[in-house]
């Protein structure tokens, strides 16, 4: 198996990845970044989004994250020399991210929930 540093080209280009992520999409860019180039559950004639047409859209999007990062470590294990160490620990740190982003949602939408359960009519 290979090792090899990581040259300045990839630091740069490393860099340039969290600073374009740091920047704030727009609520429309977020929806059609989670859908792809069409924003899903979204109805031609009111142009409103389906909620659970995007929380099922960003779940499944987190599972591929998941499911991506878990093959990426499958396979360094193994001894394949086309994936890097920092590539499965960029993997895993975002699966990571994006399932803690997912936990904190539910947990406000939880949280919400019970707020509105609590109010009186």
């Amino acid at each position: 198996m290979k090792t090899s540093a990581i040259d300045s080209g990839r630091i740069e280009s490393m860099l340039a990845q969290l600073k374009a992520a740091a920047q704030k999409p727009s609520a429309e860019t977020a929806i059609k970044g989670l859908a792809g180039n069409n924003p899903v559950g979204k109805t031609e004639a009111t142009g409103r989004v389906d909620f659970a047409e995007v929380l099922k859209s960003s779940l499944n999007q987190v599972n591929q994250t998941q499911v991506k990062a878990e093959e990426l470590g499958k396979s360094f294990a193994m001894g394949d020399d086309k994936v890097s160490l920092s590539d499965v620990m960029i993997a895993g740190q975002k699966a990571n991210i994006s399932l803690q982003a997912t936990i904190q949602v539910r947990n406000r939408l939880v949280s919400a929930y019970h707020d509105i359960m609590n109010m009186q009519v």
